[in-house]
C-alpha cells in the first residue's frame, strides 16, 4: 500500500471539526437545564403572577369596600347624632327660651361646643326671621332667609337636609334643620346647623385633612345629586361628579366595588356604600398600579429566592455535563491525533459511571488500538521497501531534504550491483531478489544505528551518514563492499558492487546536486572496472 493511501485513510480519520463551528455537550447539557429552569420558572411565574393579580384586585375591591362601607355607617351614625342633637336642642328652647335672646343664644353656643357637628347654628322663627346665630358674628340675626335651602326646611315644616349650595358668602354649605313646635303643637320655625364644606368641619376633624395614603388610595363623599362635600383637595368640593359611573351606582343606593378611570385618567378600584341617614355616597379607591406595585414586588421576591437555587443547578448541572463529555472529548482529541497521522498512547480502559459513556468509551477504544495498528503497519509500509525492509526512496528523499534544510552535515553513499542484469536472466528475478536482500542485510549491519539504509530503486542502494566525513564513508563504504564480496550468498556465486560517495555541504549546496555528485562517483567506479568506490572530486 503506498503513500497516498495511507494520506487518504488519515484524511478520513482526521476531519477538521473546527471548520465549522460545533456545539460542545457541555454548552448542550448546561443550555437545555438553563432553558427547561427558564420554561419552568416563566410558565411558575405567569401563573403566578395571573393568580395573584386576581387575588390582590379582589382583596383591594374588598377592603376599599369594607373601608367605605365604615366610612357610611360613621357618617351615618354622625348624622343622627347631628339630627339628634338638634332635635333635642330645638326641643328645650321651643318650649322655654325661644322668647328669651340671651338664653336662646347660649344653648346655640352649648351645642355648636359641645359636639363641634356644625360651623354655625342658626334659630329662625315661623316667619322667616332669624333669631339667632352662633356664632354671632355672622350678623344676620334681625334679617329674614334669602336662601333657597332655608326657604325650604322653613315650608316643609319636618326634619330637612339641603343639597351643597354656595351662600351669599361664598361658602360652599350643606344645611340641615328640625322643626320647632311649641307645647301647644303650634309650628315655632326651625333650628339649622350648617356645615361649611371647604373649612374645618366635622368631617375633617372625623377623618384627617390629608386622607391620602402612603399608596395613593383615598376616599370622597358625594351628595345625593353627585356633588363633591369631601375630598382630599379642598378645591374638587362642590364639583358635579354624577357622570361618575361608580357614583352614580352608590346613589341608587348600590354597595359593592368595580374598577373606574377618574377625571385624569388613572385607572382605580373603587369601593363604594351609600349613608342612609342622609342619601349621600362614600367612595374608597386605589390606584390599580398598587396593585401592580405589589405583584412586581411579589416577582423579585420570588425571582431573588430562586436566584441561589438556580444558581447551584447550574454548576451542578455544568459538573456533571464536564463529566459527562470528558471521556468523549478524549476520544475525540485521540481520533484527532491519529487523524494528524501523530503517533497516539491509548489510556488504560476506565469505566465510566453513565452506561452509554462507558460502552463508547470501550468501544471507540478498541477501535483505535485497532486502528493505530493499522496506521502504524501502513504507515511502515509507505516507508519501507517491501522486498529489503529498508527505508524507500521517497522517505530517503525526506530525510536528505530535512538535513540539507537544517544544514546538517552528512555523507552519502550510493552503491548499485555490478552486472545485476545478467544475475537475473542466468538464475531468474527470484534468485535476484535473494541478491537483493542479502545485500540488504549486509548494509544494515555494517553501518551505525543513526544511519538511514534504503533502496532506490532496482539494484541501486544509498546509505545517509549523518555527521560523518567523506573519508569517513569511505571506510564504512568498503567495509559494505568487501563483506558483500566475500560473504556467502544464496546463490554460491560471488557477485560485487560499485559505490560513489559525496559530502554535504562540501560537494554540493543542495540535496539533488549532492545525488548526482554521488551518482557521478558510482558512474566513475563502474567505468574504472567496477567492485570499488570513489569519493566525488
Amino acid at each position: 500500500m503506498g503513500v497516498e493511501e495511507a494520506n487518504a485513510i488519515s484524511g478520513l480519520c482526521g476531519i477538521d471539526v473546527a471548520k465549522k463551528k460545533k456545539i460542545s455537550l457541555v454548552t448542550l447539557l448546561t443550555g437545555l437545564v438553563s432553558l427547561s429552569v427558564a420554561l419552568t420558572l416563566t410558565i411558575l411565574l405567569l401563573a403566578s403572577y395571573h393568580s395573584n393579580r386576581q387575588s390582590l384586585f379582589k382583596t383591594r375591591f374588598a377592603l376599599n369596600h369594607s373601608a367605605a362601607t365604615k366610612i357610611s355607617q360613621t357618617i351615618d351614625s354622625l348624622f343622627q347624632s347631628m339630627r339628634a342633637g338638634l332635635k333635642y336642642t330645638g326641643a328645650y328652647i321651643s318650649v322655654n327660651h325661644l322668647s328669651n335672646e340671651q338664653e336662646l343664644q347660649k344653648q346655640l353656643e352649648l351645642l355648636r361646643l359641645s359636639g363641634n357637628f356644625f360651623n354655625s347654628i342658626t334659630v329662625v322663627d315661623e316667619t322667616g326671621l332669624v333669631r339667632s346665630v352662633t356664632p354671632s358674628s355672622d350678623g344676620t340675626v334681625g334679617q329674614h332667609i334669602t336662601a333657597e335651602a332655608a326657604d325650604e326646611a322653613l315650608a316643609s315644616r319636618k326634619p330637612y337636609i339641603s343639597k351643597p349650595y354656595t351662600s351669599s358668602t361664598g361658602r360652599r354649605i350643606v344645611f340641615m334643620s328640625e322643626p320647632l313646635y311649641d307645647k301647644d303643637g303650634v309650628y315655632r320655625g326651625f333650628i339649622g346647623g350648617s356645615l361649611y364644606l371647604q373649612e374645618d368641619n366635622i368631617l375633617n376633624m372625623m377623618f384627617g385633612k390629608h386622607n391620602i395614603d402612603s399608596d395613593g388610595s383615598y376616599f370622597y363623599i358625594v351628595s345625593s345629586d353627585g356633588h363633591l362635600l369631601y375630598h382630599p383637595d379642598k378645591s374638587r368640593i362642590g364639583e358635579d361628579n354624577s357622570a361618575n359611573p361608580v357614583v352614580q351606582k352608590v346613589l341608587r343606593g348600590g354597595s359593592g366595588y368595580d374598577q373606574v378611570t377618574n377625571s385624569h385618567g388613572i385607572p382605580f378600584l373603587s369601593g363604594y356604600s351609600p349613608v342612609p341617614e342622609n342619601g349621600w355616597g362614600v367612595i374608597v379607591q386605589s390606584p390599580i398600579s398598587v396593585v401592580y406595585g405589589e405583584l412586581n414586588r411579589y416577582i423579585r421576591t420570588i425571582l431573588f429566592y430562586t436566584l441561589v437555587p438556580f444558581a447551584l443547578l447550574m454548576i451542578t448541572a455544568i459538573w456533571l455535563a464536564r463529566r459527562l463529555a470528558r471521556p468523549f472529548v478524549s476520544l475525540a482529541n485521540l481520533a484527532s491525533q491519529l487523524g494528524r497521522g501523530e503517533r497516539i498512547v491509548l489510556p488504560d480502559i476506565k469505566h465510566h459511571w453513565n452506561r452509554e459513556a462507558d460502552l463508547l468509551t470501550q468501544t471507540i477504544t478498541m477501535a483505535l488500538n485497532d486502528l493505530q495498528k493499522q496506521t502504524d503497519q501502513l504507515a511502515h509500509a509507505a516507508m519501507t521497501d517491501s522486498l529489503t525492509g529498508l527505508t524507500n526512496r521517497r522517505t530517503f528523499e525526506s530525510i536528505m531534504a530535512q538535513w540539507t534544510e537544517k544544514r546538517q552535515p552528512f555523507a552519502l553513499i550510493v552503491m548499485d550491483i555490478d552486472r545485476f542484469k545478467s544475475i537475473n536472466d542466468t538464475y531468474g528475478h527470484q534468485a535476484g531478489d535473494e541478491v537483493l536482500k542479502h545485500l540488504a542485510r549486509i548494509v544494515a549491519s555494517s553501518v551505525r544505528s543513526n544511519d538511514v539504509c534504503c533502496r532506490y530503486g532496482g539494484e541501486e542502494f544509498v546509505v545517509l551518514l549523518p555527521f560523518t566525513t567523506a573519508p569517513d564513508a569511505r571506510i564504512t563504504a568498503e567495509r559494505v563492499r568487501t563483506a558483500f564480496e566475500t560473504r556467502e550468498n544464496p546463490l554460491g556465486i560471488r557477485p560485487t558492487i560499485s559505490l560513489g560517495i559525496a559530502h554535504y555541504p562540501s560537494h554540493a549546496e543542495s540535496a539533488e546536486m549532492l545525488f548526482q555528485r554521488a551518482d557521478h562517483a558510482l558512474y566513475q567506479a563502474k567505468e574504472a572496472g567496477r567492485n570499488r568506490t570513489i569519493v566525488a572530486d
